[in-house]
């Protein structure tokens, strides 16, 4: 948790006017224990499903089940409404996003999957589509600690996120790092806000930042989500970390990146 309130956006562009090109939009989705339905933006809450579309199965072999065990289905993680979190991340004619994931670890999943980590899924939709819904969608079979996420509504936080200084041009890594000494009793509080988000800038806190390319078209990947590990939805990936999901800003359709850190 931050020890030191941020500083006003403002207040920041203020003090680092060279910032500014390297902002990007962001929300913090901050979870509270409920019972969210079907038709509203949730963490772990039910899914506005089409009756008609088969539920999500991970087909990947699960290391610690047996070699013949069935595809186990998968879990709701996210679920997000354009009228609730809008910003720059949304695909044009689509206005919900919907996150699964298996609830087991995978040690060696396909390559577009983080490795030692739950295989995800992502649907993109128009709600309006959806006329019969699914009411009672297959329970996993088995599931670990950690990736099965209790039901939470989510409180809405706007905010202007910015890079970790390795991501910036080497003349301003200084600056930004004598801004944040300033600004904080010993933490980050400028660069890759944590928590749930969507949009923004990806959390480097164990490695050096990676530039994730689209297998399709060659272009530079953006972060989307990123599920963070807290107490309210019981999640924890990794070492206590974040799972992030990556995705080409070309076109919405082509494979995203999941990274775990």
């Amino acid at each position: 948790m931050t020890r030191t309130p941020r500083p006003a956006t403002e207040a920041i562009l203020a003090a680092l006017p060279e910032l500014a090109p390297h902002a990007r939009a962001a929300a913090i989705l901050h979870p509270e224990r409920a019972e969210p339905d079907c038709r509203s933006s949730s963490l772990g809450g039910p899914l506005l499903w089409p009756s008609d579309e088969p539920w999500p199965e991970c087909s990947v072999p699960d290391e610690n089940g047996p070699a013949d065990a069935p595809a186990a289905a998968m879990v709701p993680v996210a679920q997000i409404f354009r009228g609730d979190v809008p910003g720059p991340w949304w695909p044009d004619g689509v206005d919900l996003l919907q996150i699964l994931w298996c609830p087991n670890e995978h040690w060696d999943p396909p390559a577009q999957q983080a490795d030692v980590s739950p295989v995800v899924e992502l649907r993109w939709r128009r709600a309006a589509d959806v006329v019969s819904q699914l009411t009672t969608p297959p329970a996993p079979s088995r599931y670990e600690d950690g990736y099965l996420p209790r039901a939470c509504a989510v409180t809405v936080e706007p905010v202007t996120d910015f890079p970790f200084r390795e991501e910036l041009p080497a003349e301003l890594r200084p600056r930004l790092q004598e801004l944040v000494r300033a600004t904080s009793d010993g933490g980050d509080v400028i660069t890759r806000l944590a928590g749930w988000k969507l949009g923004g800038w990806p959390t480097w806190h164990l490695t050096h930042p990676t530039a994730f390319a689209c297998d399709d078209c060659g272009t530079t990947m953006t972060l989307l989500f990123t599920v963070a590990s807290d107490t309210e939805t019981e999640v924890v990936v990794g070492r206590s970390g974040d799972l992030r999901l990556f995705t080409c800003p070309a076109d919405h359709r082509h494979p995203f990146q999941v990274d775990l850190h």
